[in-house]
């Protein structure tokens, strides 16, 4: 067999493994599987992504929690939603969300910490995001009571279309600006309370007589 045939198997060999996983395919299992090494792997799959990218496929070749994967083409979103979404509704809620947002940013995080930047008590919704696999305990505070310690999952990240934690976006991206705070702070102060409360100039005031002596 020449080389280019066995190069053309391999990238088929590749294509059927990224089919039928149902996680993202680390390359250090798909090089023992096609008996290449790990950066012919990469290599390979990053070849495949960009074939795919060049034919404008509706599907990509992405790399993902530290592995390969096939997932739609986001373009592709619309009709997508419509087949997978029609008739559910096992969206997480605003809490969950929220709640995932802080795990995610700050893992390792306790339950606890979690209630006190919540405000909330935040046991059932945790339970929620362990059930769906989004979160999962990773450590143990070595502080008095050894707090269960939270963390994300790569399922998290393969929701997310992550491959890992640094490619989340950074949180000054959703802090509001000076001028917004010091819009706020200038609301807030009494004299503009004040202000607001009071009646318009030009109104009467009750039980004055506003008739020509």
């Amino acid at each position: 067999m020449s080389e280019d045939d066995r190069a053309r198997d391999r990238r088929r060999a590749a294509e059927a493994l990224l089919l039928v996983t149902e996680e993202p395919l680390v390359p250090e299992l798909m090089a023992q599987l096609l008996e290449i090494p790990k950066a012919d792997v990469e290599q390979l799959c990053t070849e495949l992504a960009a074939e795919y990218d060049a034919t404008d496929r509706g599907f990509q070749l992405v790399k993902v929690a530290g592995g390969w994967r096939f997932q739609t083409h986001p373009d592709m979103a619309p009709y997508v939603e419509r087949f997978v979404l029609e008739g559910q509704s096992g969206r997480l809620s605003n809490a969950a969300l929220e709640t995932l947002a802080i795990v995610a940013y700050k893992q390792p995080i306790s339950r606890a910490q979690i209630a006190a930047i919540r405000g909330v008590n935040a046991d059932g919704v945790m339970r929620t995001l362990t059930q769906r696999g989004y979160v999962d305990e990773i450590a143990r505070d070595p502080g008095p009571g050894q707090a269960v310690l939270y963390g994300t999952t790569p399922s998290f990240l393969e929701k997310l279309g992550l491959n890992d934690l640094d490619e989340l976006p950074a949180l000054g991206d959703f802090v509001p600006g000076a001028d917004v705070f010091e819009t706020l702070e200038r609301g807030l102060r009494p004299e503009a309370i004040a202000e607001e409360q009071a009646p318009p100039a030009d109104e009467a005031e009750p039980g004055s007589d506003d008739t020509d002596a």
